[in-house]
């Protein structure tokens, strides 16, 4: 759960501890946005009785830790649990449902306000569980933006949660968590077909008990620090925004739904985990879900062996794909089938199995000695992009899309194995260079 891993990253000396008071109002935000990408506790944020935790999981050998694999092992691992979830086990009761608020109070969460051009004080780390009769209980990241100590504005996009509250005639009762292990979030941030529960996916890649909410039709992780039980209805739009997203600009403001929360339970000494939004936190989760995506339709059409969303992209908009080259057209296969597997995805870069993708300096080394515009550069204009995208149309999406196949390519009369021999860097020797320093 993500408390036991908080507890070992303090262990271990990995986590920054604030002793003294810090308010909620921008000066947290700005304190988190300082240590980005270093795990924090705040133990002290004014106006509440609950520590904040920030930054858990905004590193990608910090979501290998708590997942119990390498680094690189984790999006083949979650595309693993994505073609095969694992029902979670349901049990009677947890800690996340001692302390219950029949009279729910917002302003008893320490939820931080951002940013000084921000809407309100917004939860950017929420996972929201709903459930329908004919498709199941879904799950998915929605922020919301506090309108008073019961309402909540939440943006939907045109997804799951969309096409679910449709079904249910725009009044649909929804559960929010808040303080959730891992798996749980990298799931919820999965984009899969509408009736795959996500958390069939979390429990494929680590246990997930659940346990029913006291007044929604729905079961929750069990280890959630915070389960606000409520109701969402389309009869009732507000402006949601402005806001912070992935790109570090603000978004659009738009009419949204209400959330009217009914009841709220949480651990007797819960845990609050705030979402720097633009941060590296939020990029991690958001942006790494969508890799194993990438990684399945490029394994279609060819051997991929690694993918990358970089934060230079805000892990959303640039990807660099390896694959193990064996025919001229398996570059521009994979540019096609990565744009497939992520259709938010602006730029891509493919190259061999001998670079490492998370390694910047090594794609550029790629790009610069084994690209030619003339012959590897693919334009693809009037496509549809991301709505994160700021330069892109804001009504339509239209956008023009770019990959470089920076892979080896064969000369004329030499095969392609006997090619990479002039493209490859030296192996030097390996010596113990503390042998010679000692």
């Amino acid at each position: 759960m993500l408390r036991e891993f908080i507890a070992g990253l303090y262990d271990s000396g990995d986590l920054v501890r604030v002793h003294r008071p810090v308010s909620r109002h921008l000066e947290a935000a700005g304190l988190l946005k300082a240590l980005d990408g270093q795990p924090v506790l705040l133990d002290h944020v004014t106006g509440s009785a609950h520590p904040v935790v920030s930054h858990v999981f905004s590193r990608r050998d910090l979501i290998a830790r708590a997942l119990g694999c390498p680094p690189h092992e984790i999006t083949p691992r979650l595309a693993q649990a994505i073609d095969h979830p694992t029902p979670p086990p349901l049990v009677d009761a947890c800690p996340g449902q001692d302390v219950v608020l029949p009279e729910p109070d917002l302003d008893q969460l320490p939820i931080l306000f951002h940013c000084a051009g921000d809407g309100g004080p917004y939860i950017a780390s929420a996972v929201v569980f709903v459930h329908d009769a004919e498709y199941g209980r879904n799950a998915s990241f929605h922020r919301l933006m506090v309108l008073d100590r019961q309402r909540l504005a939440i943006r939907i996009v045109p997804r799951h949660l969309s096409a679910y509250l449709e079904r249910a005639g725009g009044e649909l009762d929804v559960a929010v968590c808040i303080g959730l292990p891992v798996q749980v979030l990298l799931a919820a941030a999965t984009s899969v077909d509408l009736g795959m529960d996500e958390l069939g996916i979390a429990n494929a890649l680590a246990p997930v008990p659940t346990v029913r909410c006291q007044t929604v039709d729905v079961a929750v992780p069990a280890d959630a620090e915070w389960v606000l039980e409520g109701h969402i209805s389309t009869r009732e739009l507000v402006d949601e925004g402005p806001f912070v997203d992935l790109t570090e600009t603000y978004d659009l403001v738009r009419r949204q739904p209400v959330l009217t929360v009914r009841r709220i339970t949480h651990r007797r000494d819960a845990l609050y985990h705030a979402l720097l939004p633009g941060g590296l936190e939020h990029k991690m989760l958001m942006g790494l879900p969508r890799e194993p995506t990438i990684w399945r339709a490029v394994n279609e059409v060819c051997d991929c062996t690694g993918v990358h969303l970089t934060p230079g992209g805000a892990s959303w908009l640039h990807a660099v794909v390896g694959i193990r080259k064996q025919h001229e057209g398996d570059g521009p296969a994979a540019i096609a089938a990565a744009f497939q597997g992520h259709r938010s995805l602006k730029h891509v870069v493919v190259v061999d199995d001998d670079i490492d993708v998370y390694d910047m300096t090594a794609v550029e080394w790629a790009i610069a000695t084994r690209f030619q515009a003339s012959r590897d550069l693919v334009i693809r204009p009037g496509e549809t992009g991301s709505s994160l995208d700021p330069s892109a149309d804001p009504e339509t999406r239209a956008t023009t899309k770019l990959g470089l196949d920076a892979t080896i390519h064969r000369t004329v009369g030499v095969p392609l194995d006997q090619a990479r021999h002039g493209h490859q860097k030296v192996v030097w020797p390996t010596v113990d260079v503390a042998a010679f320093l000692s």
